[in-house]
């Protein structure tokens, strides 16, 4: 079976900087959603992942390393976004972005939606964060809205979000 990718959407944060990257409008005529995301903040290192402007019925858990220990968590007990590490914030190496892959299978479907997560930090630094993370919005509606939003601080210049789907043909 072949996978089809189709880039949907792009977005990149101008001068000044932007609270979040949103996609809108998200065709229900593929199988599943890739996001790739490039993006640096202010002060934290996670970023939140809402669909259709809900903020409830998230739930997550994550496996993250540092550089120096690995750790598993329910992703801070939020469940009112998919919170994820992966974007670079302005305490780490100058003009770095940290990269996050988000794949989202069965998008449109009437069943509870699953996220896989794979993000990691660029930083020149000793404490680095690779993050893996499984999610699930417990909600039945296809998701036709995705946002991206800075835990802390703004997305800065430059950030960018690609939304493809995927066809399996």
């Amino acid at each position: 079976m072949a996978n089809t990718y189709t880039l949907i959407a792009s977005s990149t944060v101008g001068s000044g900087g932007a609270a979040n990257i949103e996609f809108t409008s998200i065709p229900a005529t593929y199988t599943d959603l890739l996001i790739k995301i490039s993006a640096r903040q202010g002060a934290d290192n996670a970023f939140d992942l809402t669909f259709n402007d809900s903020t409830t019925s998230y739930s997550t858990l994550r496996l993250q390393g540092d550089g120096s220990a690995v750790a598993s968590n329910n992703a801070g007990g939020v469940t009112s976004a998919i919170r994820s590490i992966g974007i670079e914030n302005t305490n780490n190496t100058a003009n770095t972005f940290g990269n996050t892959e988000v794949y989202i299978p069965n998008y449109a479907s009437s069943n509870y939606k699953s996220v896989n997560v794979d993000g990691v930090n660029e930083s020149n630094g000793t404490e680095i964060y690779m993050n893996l993370l499984a999610g699930l919005w417990s909600n039945t509606s296809a998701i036709n809205k995705i946002k991206i939003a800075a835990n802390a601080g703004s997305l800065v210049e430059y950030s960018s979000a690609y939304l493809y789907g995927i066809k399996n043909s």
